[in-house]
């Protein structure tokens, strides 16, 4: 080989070599995990849905829409998904002065994926649904069909499965929404919010099981709970969980 042809080889090796420790050294961060000391920041995650790993420790007072949305947005920050605006799946009653909120009204208009598909890219079981009248079976066909929300889909921030029926106790299945099968709020006199999010008194709330196990085996809307206080929630399988959706 030649001197210059030499040249170029060591040179050309060179620079491979410092392109592959740049290209190392500026990899994204995989979300929910922390990166190493003078590593670079997390990117944003491409996770827009997930399950709250946990509640806010006062049953149904949840500080409202507010409160509960603020509670999404610091579980999506904490794993690097705080570059989205995170909305809880909540609806509330009409009371005096204050018009019904409903859930699906809330969310966006997807598509929406779980944690699995900020991990891994599109695994199975990764998309949850791709717009709103898919995710509540609008139509008879995507009724039929359903959506892709269910046990091994509905993970929380951290992309743990939520404990179900068959699990080990805790079981925690039962998800807070306020709503009814197709996300709307409840009409009628029977207070189906704890209070639209505020109290953890003798009131009760709809909840919805993550699982898609018993009571209708519906996700958003299977049963109401026997109260709205933390130990209510826990007596029936619940933890006061509720689904986060990012709306952008």
């Amino acid at each position: 080989m030649t001197r210059p042809h030499a040249y170029v080889v060591v040179l050309c090796t060179l620079m491979l070599a410092s392109c592959l420790m740049l290209a190392q050294q500026n990899a994204p961060n995989t979300q929910g995990i922390a990166p190493p000391p003078g590593g670079p920041p997390p990117t944003p995650a491409r996770m827009t849905f997930f399950v709250t790993s946990v509640g806010l420790g006062k049953g149904g007072d949840l500080g409202g829409l507010a409160g509960a949305d603020a509670h999404c947005q610091a579980l999506a920050a904490a794993v690097g998904a705080g570059g989205h605006t995170w909305h809880a799946y909540l609806s509330t009653q009409a009371r005096p002065g204050q018009p019904a909120v409903n859930a699906r009204d809330r969310i966006g208009t997807g598509p929406w994926f779980n944690w699995s598909f900020a991990q891994l890219g599109q695994p199975q079981n990764a998309i949850i649904s791709a717009d709103l009248a898919e995710l509540h079976g609008d139509t008879l066909v995507q009724a039929q069909r359903g959506s892709n929300l269910f046990k091994q889909s509905a993970r929380n921030e951290h992309g743990q499965v939520i404990h179900g029926i068959g699990d080990t106790p805790p079981i925690q299945h039962e998800i807070l929404t306020g709503s009814k099968w197709d996300g709307r709020a409840y009409t009628d006199n029977a207070d189906h919010t704890c209070n639209n999010w505020t109290s953890s008194s003798r009131r009760s709330a709809q909840v919805g099981h993550s699982d898609r196990i018993g009571n209708g085996s519906s996700w958003n809307s299977s049963n109401a709970t026997k109260g709205c206080s933390q130990a209510d929630l826990e007596s029936t399988g619940g933890a006061g969980l509720f689904y986060c959706f990012a709306i952008n």
